[in-house]
């Protein structure tokens, strides 16, 4: 984190944000929370019908909270209408290297939407990141979301960069990729990076981290780690995850030769989750996902706490009945068909 301030000379609670990403795992839990907060917002989203499948958007745009703006994120004469009278733009826009070319456009899309917030007087970007070692050596997709955040970091408008490691909620893409893995595999043969290490963080923890970060000072800009207090292997998570789920702990045997398209290819095939988007997650596995800020990020945006791994586990893990689009932890009708 390159500056901070105490908590009495933060800024208020922003009167319009622009969320990205509003039909995805992270925004589709983000918006009503906003919303609760009194934050009007805006939506850039290519299907307005799909968003407006969810219950709270419906609801905010009855009641004229929200304002959509149908367009691509690629679009920039469609990122300028949707900044105008923004405060805070919440970019949660990742390519997950769908395509070959992923990092270029995952760059010219941060680019156009810096120079959109630029101009329209945006007073703060937030951007969540991913946790990565301090090194070049990156896999392409941790690379990608590094350079998105210093492009942010780069332009004139005062940006928090989050940086996360394995999120634990129902309907995350990597918590899924645990549920399913320590589900189906009794004995599971798995690479050697099972034993690197994370720092997983629960939903609920990011989401407060998110809501946060838009009300830091005007002259605070830079990157923030967010994590829970544990930091332990995949290998151990694992474990954890089974022990939550009353599940005997599956056997693992490590094998060295086993490549990340490789993995990504297998946990295609054994789970759900399709392989271009395991492709990235376990690209990310290959380094250890811990902070590095002294836990500073984690004082400034979250200094309360943070909801220890057994806990997070065990609410993500709640099936019990609860209204669309309220809790964070669970399913809500945004999420993909693979989740649960």
């Amino acid at each position: 984190m390159t500056s901070s301030a105490p908590a009495s000379s933060a800024t208020s609670t922003p009167r319009r944000a622009l969320v990205t990403g509003a039909t995805g795992y992270i925004g589709s839990r983000l918006c009503p929370l906003l919303l609760a907060d009194g934050v009007r917002l805006t939506v850039l989203t290519r299907s307005a019908a799909k968003l407006r499948e969810q219950a709270w958007a419906r609801a905010a745009e009855q009641n004229q909270l929200l304002s959509v703006v149908e367009g691509d994120a690629s679009d920039a004469e469609a990122v300028r209408r949707a900044c105008t009278e923004v405060d805070t733009l919440y970019y949660l826009l990742h390519s997950m290297g769908k395509a070959d070319n992923f990092q270029e456009q995952d760059a010219a899309l941060a680019h156009t939407f810096a120079d959109a917030a630029k101009a329209a007087a945006v007073r703060r970007i937030v951007y969540l990141s991913g946790l990565h070692p301090d090194t070049r050596e990156l896999s392409p997709h941790l690379a990608s979301r590094v350079q998105v955040g210093e492009i942010f970091l780069g332009s004139s408008v005062p940006t928090a960069v989050l940086q996360a490691s394995i999120i634990i909620g129902a309907g995350s893409a990597s918590f899924e990729m645990l549920r399913h893995l320590t589900r189906r595999l009794p004995v599971m043969v798995a690479p050697r990076w099972l034993n690197n290490r994370v720092q997983p963080i629960a939903i609920t923890d990011v989401l407060t981290a998110l809501r946060s970060a838009a009300r830091l000072p005007a002259d605070v800009s830079g990157v923030f780690d967010i994590a829970g207090s544990e930091v332990l292997s995949y290998r151990q998570l694992i474990d954890r995850f089974a022990q939550a789920d009353g599940r005997r702990r599956p056997l693992m045997i490590t094998v060295p030769l086993l490549t990340p398209w490789l993995a990504s290819q297998w946990i295609g095939l054994i789970t759900p989750l399709p392989p271009d988007l395991a492709k990235p997650l376990v690209g990310s596995l290959i380094h250890d996902t811990v902070v590095h800020d002294d836990g500073r990020g984690v004082d400034t945006l979250l200094p309360e706490g943070t909801v220890g791994i057994d806990r997070a586990l065990a609410l993500a893990l709640d099936e019990g009945a609860s209204a669309a689009d309220v809790d964070p932890a669970k399913r809500n009708a945004a999420d993909p068909d693979w989740a649960g």
